[in-house]
């Protein structure tokens, strides 16, 4: 079993606190944003924009509806209702040996979803 895996669902469960992401993520860890254009690189960067997404996804209905898995690679699909718009997305994580994040990328469709989650992200970023 991937132990990452196993504390990201925890972390995930327990709303993304910041403490969670912090033992969880490398310090040299990389986010990429289905709307923002650059990578995100550092554990600060990456516990924010995990951090926000856990806020922004708090009231919706987000469930993993398949994973697939190999070794320290994940591929988890969601799905959520937010403002009654339904998304479908993945997160492809990549664990370090320590099970820790080194690589995090989001991708979500269709456009609505990408344009309402761009919003809800943007106003949870200024919040931090």
């Amino acid at each position: 079993m991937n132990l990452g895996l196993a504390a990201w669902h925890r972390a995930m469960t327990a709303g993304c606190p910041e403490d969670l992401l912090r033992e969880l993520v490398a310090e040299d860890a990389v986010f990429h944003s289905p709307v923002v254009h650059t990578p995100q690189v550092g554990r600060d960067k990456v516990v924010m924009y995990l951090g926000a997404a856990g806020r922004v996804f708090a009231d919706s209905s987000f469930t993993y509806v398949r994973e697939l898995v190999d070794g320290a690679e994940c591929c988890l699909e969601f799905t959520a209702t937010i403002d009654g718009v339904t998304l479908n997305g993945i997160d492809l994580i990549r664990f370090d040996l320590e099970g820790r994040i080194v690589d995090f990328k989001v991708m979500v469709r269709p456009i609505q979803a990408i344009n309402l989650l761009w919003q809800k992200m943007a106003v949870a970023l200024e919040d931090t």
